[in-house]
C-alpha cells in the first residue's frame, strides 16, 4: 500500500547548500539555498528568487561559492537562511562564520565549511534560475583521507528532509557506485 500526498517538493537526499558573495561594500553574505544542484557535469544550477541579496551580489561580482554545510555548522546553516543580508548585515559575524577569499573567483569562502565550490556566472535563465561555471573545488585538508579524497565520516555533510522540516546527516555506506549491479549482469 502506498499513500498519495500530491505535488510536493520531496527530493531527497537534498544538500543543504550555504551559497557565499561579496555585498558592494565587500562584506561577505551567504545564504542557504535548498533548492539547487548539479546543471551538468562542471555546472550548478541555484533556484534563488531576484529579492535575495546573494542574487544580486551574483549578478554583480559575477561569481559565488556553494560550500555544502555539515553536521557541526546546523545552526548557523540554517540561520543564514532565516536572515536576509537586506535586513542584517552582520549575518555572517552573528552566525560565527569567518570567510577567506576563494582563490579562484571573486567571492567568499567559509572558513567552518570544508568543502566549497567556486563558481563563476554563466548566466541567469528565463525562470530566474542561477547558472554557474565550477572552476575549482576547494577542501579544507582536515576533511581529505589518506588518499586525498574526501572523507565523508568526517566531513558529515547534511541533508534536508522537506517532509519534516528538519536536517539530517548522511549516513554510512551501503555499496560502490557503478560496481555493485554489476553482479545482476
Amino acid at each position: 500500500m502506498r499513500t498519495n500526498f500530491g505535488a510536493k517538493p520531496w527530493f531527497y537526499p537534498l544538500p543543504v547548500l550555504i551559497v557565499g558573495s561579496y555585498n558592494p561594500d565587500g562584506t561577505a553574505d551567504a545564504m542557504n539555498a535548498a533548492w539547487g544542484g548539479l546543471y551538468d557535469a562542471d555546472k550548478v544550477v541555484l533556484c534563488l528568487s531576484r529579492g535575495h541579496r546573494t542574487t544580486s551580489n551574483i549578478l554583480e561580482r559575477k561569481a559565488f561559492t556553494v560550500s555544502f554545510a555539515d553536521a557541526a555548522h546546523t545552526i548557523p546553516a540554517d540561520y543564514v537562511g532565516m536572515v536576509s543580508g537586506n535586513s542584517e548585515p552582520d549575518k555572517m559575524k552573528k552566525a560565527g562564520f569567518h570567510t577567506s577569499k576563494a582563490s579562484t573567483v571573486d567571492a567568499p569562502l567559509i572558513d567552518e565549511l570544508p568543502v566549497a565550490l567556486e563558481c563563476k556566472l554563466l548566466k541567469m535563465n528565463e525562470d530566474g534560475n542561477i547558472i554557474g561555471q565550477i572552476v575549482n573545488v576547494s577542501v579544507d585538508d582536515t576533511v581529505l583521507n589518506a588518499e586525498g579524497q574526501i572523507d565523508p565520516d568526517v566531513f558529515q555533510p547534511i541533508s534536508f528532509d522537506p517532509a519534516n522540516n528538519i536536517y539530517r546527516a548522511l549516513g554510512e555506506k551501503v555499496g560502490n557506485a557503478f560496481w555493485d549491479g554489476g553482479k545482476l549482469k
